[in-house]
């Protein structure tokens, strides 16, 4: 058996043992409410952290340019409630038409 093999089953073993590990050790209890909040904020703050690196990180460094006014354009859809797919279309519209002019 290759080291590539192994590696992925031995991760695939890991992956779900980590996913049944929740549900077998609470064993049908509620999480406390601390814990339930926290847990339920933690993907939004990740995605948004991710959007941060990815708009204005380049090699090391912070760089403002074109990717900044699509993450703004995203966020004034956002705050209107536009639907998804109309949101990344104007954060993509943004981004190229200020490429264009800039």
């Amino acid at each position: 058996m290759s080291t590539t093999v192994i590696v992925l089953a031995g991760l695939s073993v890991g992956t779900y043992a980590l996913k049944a590990a929740g549900p077998l050790l609470l064993g049908g209890r509620r999480l406390p409410p601390v814990i339930e909040t926290i847990s339920d904020r933690i993907p939004a703050a990740l995605l948004a952290a991710l959007v941060v690196v990815s708009a204005v990180g380049g090699d090391g460094e912070v760089v403002l340019d074109e990717r900044v006014f699509g993450v703004v354009a995203a966020a004034i859809a956002l705050r209107f409630r536009v639907a998804f797919v109309a949101v990344v279309v104007v954060a993509v519209a943004t981004t190229a038409a200020t490429r264009a002019i800039l």
